[in-house]
């Protein structure tokens, strides 16, 4: 669930993409203002079942905070010896404001979360889903061929897989997750990745999403870190959805954090990793304003299953790892900026409070929108302090 991210519109390599001229910044999250438009979950994770507690604002001093290079810090606590039958302390973070069609978001990371045990996501989603969609920008893949390994329910946000994302797995993985009716119909023609599952509704296939595997193995983990970090540039335009993923050295010139007067022209990107045309999925059906969601969770109900924590990982989850302060000292996010830019036709929002039956909807299903970290909305169950 739980990368320095870019996000940015698709102009001429997705079809329908909104031109950059049409784009300016909205959103800048970055230095020592970085946490101030966040809500802290402030709630053990009753989401995904993990071994976590989602801490306040007022508790994530050591785990939330701007480092000497400037650049924001979301980490697992490292420090603490948790108590048997305990859960350790980390953070899930998500955006007060919503961001609608015609909105890009960009995220520059340097260090994402990995280790045995850890589960981190960067992703989006409307305050009703599945209603408005979600989008998994970073968070692991999800094999459709392994039935076995794989489960997913309405009631908890569950996704178990033999393939990649979690612990020390190495690729990345984008998903969407709507109401039936919409299909991913991208190709190698327009799209890099790996289409390995079609059906975006949440009622298909264990609700794994419709998924399209990222074919650079910098784009999580320890390679991720090795390469310098990375930008994850997210695009949600009337005529689809866009991802793009850059190693460091390969990061274009106007998604640079350090170019804080370009306006980014996806013209110039090349092909998208993943893309998701409305011609299958109609966005102005599908997909509502978007809050986006920085978390890290340990074990649950992905990470912590047999067949995936044993893929990559030896022991016991809980036991071998989450009471142990040392397995976490690779587990977190280093940010330098997420910025998000809006077209003149696509709006914003703040939050307001949700019930608690629809923040347990909300945050207890799967969930992920167009997202992007130089690494939505529940503030009925998030404490902000």
């Amino acid at each position: 669930m739980l990368s320095t991210v870019v996000l940015s519109v698709v102009a001429l390599t997705a079809p329908g993409s909104v031109s950059a001229a049409a784009y300016s910044l909205t959103q800048n999250f970055s230095g020592s203002t970085f946490f101030d438009k966040w809500n802290y979950y402030g709630h053990y994770d009753n989401l995904t079942n993990g071994d976590a507690i989602f801490v306040n604002k007022s508790a994530a001093a050591d785990l939330t905070y701007i480092n000497s290079a400037g650049n924001a810090i979301i980490k697992v606590d490292n420090t603490s010896v948790v108590p048997y039958n305990e859960k350790r302390n980390t953070v899930r973070l998500q955006s007060q404001d919503s961001y609608g069609i015609g909105s890009l978001w960009v995220m520059d990371a340097v260090h994402v979360p990995y280790g045995c045990s850890v589960w981190p996501a960067w992703w989006s989603q409307a305050p009703d889903w599945p209603a408005g969609g979600e989008i998994d920008t970073f968070e692991g893949s999800f094999d459709p061929c392994s039935r076995d390994a794989a489960k997913r329910n309405a009631d908890s946000r569950m996704l178990f897989s033999a393939a990649t994302g979690v612990n020390l797995q190495t690729t990345n993985q984008y998903a969407l997750h709507t109401e039936s009716g919409c299909e991913a119909t991208g190709t190698s023609a327009n799209e890099l990745g790996n289409l390995t599952y079609a059906d975006c509704s949440s009622t298909a296939n264990d609700n794994s999403g419709c998924t399209v595997l990222e074919p650079n193995t910098a784009s999580y983990g320890e390679a991720f870190a090795a390469a310098g970090g990375g930008v994850y540039a997210t695009e949600l335009a009337s005529t689809g959805i866009s991802i793009w993923f850059f190693s460091r050295a390969n990061i274009p010139s106007d998604l640079l954090a350090s170019n804080t007067s370009a306006v980014p022209d996806p013209s110039g990107w090349g092909t998208p990793s993943a893309y998701y045309p409305t011609s299958g999925c109609s966005m102005d059906k599908f997909f509502a304003g978007q809050h986006l969601v920085l978390d890290i969770t340990l074990c649950g109900d992905w990470a912590g299953s047999a067949a995936v924590f044993n893929a990559t990982c030896s022991g016991v989850c809980y036991t071998d790892y989450v009471l142990k302060a040392d397995s976490y000292n690779t587990a977190y996010f280093e940010i330098p900026s997420i910025r998000v830019y809006s077209s003149n036709s696509s709006s914003s929002s703040s939050s307001t409070s949700k019930s608690a039956a629809s923040v347990a909807r909300s945050f207890g299903t799967s969930s992920s929108v167009v997202l992007a970290v130089g690494a939505t909305i529940l503030t009925g169950a998030m404490a902000l302090l």
